[in-house]
């Protein structure tokens, strides 16, 4: 089990702390100052320090000598968001805003430890492999890829590693294309670690995440009295990223006015604070990300035309977790082998049920949901063998193998309709599209689901995903 040293001078953040990491199968230990934790600890034998950066006497940096090699990940509110970054520069491995939410923390924490422990086995093998370079809770992972830490080998990643390969070394602006829950922050991150910027930091920024009108002021700075309660001026998270790599993940949120500010950014080269009148340069390598249609957002004048072609020199689509193959029992079984240690539980292992379930359920929350549903199941497995129903996912239509679908024909229709047969040489997706519009006439979208013998949401789910819009017919509205 990680043991883990929080150094924070607050009590309530300290212990809230604490409390949220222990519950994540983490040992804990506190400290209220850089003096206390010499006096308690040997702090070289921690696997991770979180330290705020302002403590009573020496600062937080101060353990980043001490720790001789500890990873020491430094907590600093906004306000002072430029120390954080040059704490980087002094080898802080990372830096977390305060306020931050409790997944923002435990994303921080697990990549952390993760790659440290990635560390510590490519140094100890002399010659990294894959799952070396991935860490040993990311297991089977193709030796081609090791280096960009992203599990998968069906043909559309490897033609994804290839590109990043390419893209990475470059400072060509990037946008990142996929569903939510693919995995967008970690091509990112793939791609700042191949570049020459791998030791200048990288900020990320959920443009989703920050008030509208806040957002131009995170982004850019202000200046003293640029607004009512800019008490002080500041740095903005563009300012931040100087000499590294700015990702803005759901870039498509952002607003038109922010566009026009970033736009600059990316021809110039330089910003503007608001409420300032001087420009000054930077120097960042722009990643993006978006599961939208930037183009069609364009077009009806909800993004920026020019800014969607800035955007635009490499993009990278990453496909759906459903679309990978066997990828998503490679990754199931990583997330169980990080999950039962977590526990110190190491004789977890997916039932056949399992297996299949989910092989062949459509993820549409993709890896975020595969995450949460194998965490979910090891904390509430009882037996070293986790069923499919431990999985809580919902096995309809849309995961079904052909052959167990064939006895699903419907019945005498509302119409009077007789059945009809699938036939053989249809796709599960063939036939469930050639049903929905032969019927969806004279039927409600509960008759349908019924005949079906789906729920009347995988109904709606499986209409979006194969492009079938609901008609506007006089079959009796429903409740």
């Amino acid at each position: 089990m990680p043991h883990i040293l929080i150094v924070e001078d607050e009590t309530i953040i300290r212990s809230a702390l604490r409390r949220l990491l222990e519950r994540n199968q983490y040992q804990v230990s506190e400290a209220g100052s850089v003096q206390e934790a010499q006096e308690r600890f040997s702090i070289p034998t921690f696997d991770l320090i979180v330290s705020d950066l302002r403590l009573p006497g020496a600062p937080g940096t101060e353990l980043i000598k001490l720790g001789q090699g500890t990873p020491v990940l430094i907590m600093t509110s906004y306000a002072s968001l430029r120390s954080a970054v040059d704490s980087m520069k002094m080898g802080a491995v990372d830096y977390i805003a305060k306020p931050f939410d409790h997944d923002e923390m435990l994303q921080a924490v697990a990549r952390i430890l993760r790659d440290r422990q990635s560390a510590s086995s490519a140094t100890a093998e002399q010659r990294p492999t894959g799952k070396a370079a991935n860490g040993a809770d990311k297991p089977g992972v193709d030796n081609s890829n090791g280096e960009i830490g992203i599990i998968g080998s069906c043909p559309p990643m490897q033609d994804l590693y290839s590109k990043i390969r390419k893209v990475a070394p470059t400072d060509s602006n990037v946008l990142i294309q996929g569903e939510s829950g693919t995995g967008k922050e970690l091509v990112a991150r793939a791609l700042h670690n191949l570049s020459k910027r791998a030791k200048a930091p990288m900020i990320s920024v959920n443009c989703a995440a920050i008030p509208e009108s806040l957002i131009e002021s995170e982004l850019f700075g202000h200046e003293k009295g640029a607004f009512t309660g800019a008490s002080a001026g500041r740095a903005g998270l563009v300012e931040a990223a100087d000499g590294g790599t700015l990702f803005l993940d759901e870039i498509g949120e952002l607003p038109l006015e922010a566009q026009a500010r970033l736009l600059r950014v990316l021809q110039e080269g330089e910003i503007r604070r608001v409420g300032s009148v001087q420009s000054q340069k930077v120097d960042v390598r722009l990643i993006a990300a978006t599961h939208r249609d930037l183009k069609s957002l364009a077009k009806i004048g909800q993004f920026r035309e020019d800014l969607y072609y800035r955007l635009h020199v490499i993009a990278l689509k990453l496909p759906a977790l459903r679309e990978r193959g066997a990828d998503v029992n490679e990754i199931a079984n990583a997330f169980l082998l990080r999950q039962s240690a977590r526990i110190n539980r190491t004789d977890l292992r997916f039932a056949a049920d399992a297996e299949q379930a989910i092989r062949h359920y459509s993820w549409p929350g993709n890896v975020r949901e595969l995450e949460n549903a194998v965490e979910r199941a090891v904390i509430l497995s009882e037996s070293p063998e986790i069923s499919a129903e431990l999985l809580g996912i919902d096995i309809e239509l849309s995961d079904l193998e052909d052959d167990d679908f064939i006895g699903l024909a419907p019945q005498q229709g509302a119409a009077g309709n007789t059945s009809h047969e699938p036939t053989e040489d249809l796709s599960l997706e063939d036939y469930f599209q050639h049903f929905v519009l032969e019927h969806q006439d004279h039927m409600t979208e509960t008759e349908l689901a019924r005949k079906l013998g789906v729920s009347r949401k995988c109904l709606w789910e499986r209409r979006q995903r194969l492009g079938i819009p609901r008609r506007k017919t006089g079959v009796a509205s429903e409740s």
